[in-house]
């Protein structure tokens, strides 16, 4: 595609869902409408400043912008039937005896019925717990505990009750080991100046319990694979530094731990190869 088309496709779908208009994208670039529609029908290119500003305004890297190959792919938001991955994991809990996990099977299917996975309406939440215990499974780990708690992870933390409450830990129908791991998952609502001590104290605490360091690496690889969704560059950006900055210490604390051996080097090999995915696409 022509940079003209590149400016124009990515000013009509921007990645928070919105749109904006000629006049609206060059009062946020400083340039008149009419410069905006010159580049638009390729009668002039953008300067290095403008393409900078673009790049800001469009939450878009130089390539989004500059790139005149056209490239045709067909991309996905769900690779598994969510369904299919219940009946999976409700099956391995029967054939193993994984009380806990039966029971958060459809206890979370309920809790986070209607709710839609984050910047994708047309994907259950449910989808994001079920594809990490089968995450967890296919890596051969079987622990009740873990299962149960990746299952209902989220809930304590973005689910509400029929009467509007939030639920508790003591409101799960787990054992204490497995509410511990919700427990741990879950953590209060930070801002600009409360984050940095709000997650120290949160990754600290999950770095003491190696299977909620566990459950919390697993969530990050899955979670990482859904940046591209929709998040902003600056989000994005945040994110790496935070897996940076968090993560070698939950890892360490799953590889100490020998029967999560084999876990942690592929956890430690998938997040930080889409750490340097990322990274370079930045």
């Amino acid at each position: 595609m022509s940079i003209g088309t590149n400016i124009r496709y990515l000013r009509e779908n921007m990645k928070d869902g919105t749109k904006l208009t000629q006049e609206q994208l060059a009062e946020k670039i400083g340039v008149t409408f009419q410069a905006v529609s010159s580049w638009e029908r390729d009668e002039y290119k953008p300067d290095i400043a403008n393409v900078l500003n673009l790049m800001k305004a469009l939450d878009a890297s130089a390539d989004a912008i500059l790139d005149d190959r056209k490239w045709d792919f067909e991309t996905k938001k769900e690779i598994y039937d969510w369904e299919h991955m219940k009946s999976y994991v409700k099956t391995t809990a029967k054939n193993n005896g994984m009380r806990n996990t039966l029971e958060a099977v459809d206890f979370a299917v309920e809790a986070h019925k209607g709710q839609p996975r984050k910047n994708s309406p047309e994907t259950p939440y449910i989808y994001h717990p079920l594809n990490m215990a089968c995450h967890a499974l296919a890596m051969g780990i079987k622990d009740d505990a873990i299962i149960a708690g990746i299952l209902l992870h989220d809930v304590v933390e973005d689910c509400k009750k029929a009467d509007e409450s939030k639920y508790t830990p003591e409101d799960l129908p787990v054992d204490d080991e497995a509410r511990e791991i919700v427990r741990l998952m879950t953590h209060e609502k930070t801002n600009d100046e409360n984050r940095d001590e709000v997650m120290d104290a949160y990754y600290a605490a999950l770095a003491e319990n190696p299977k909620a360091a566990l459950v919390k690496c697993i969530d990050r690889c899955n979670n990482m694979t859904t940046m591209s969704w929709g998040l902003s560059r600056e989000r994005i950006y945040r994110y790496i530094i935070e897996t940076e900055r968090y993560y070698p210490a939950l890892l360490k604390a799953i590889k100490e731990t020998p029967e999560y051996n084999n876990a942690a080097w592929l956890l430690k090999y998938q997040i930080e190869s889409m750490l340097d995915i990322y990274k370079r696409l930045m």
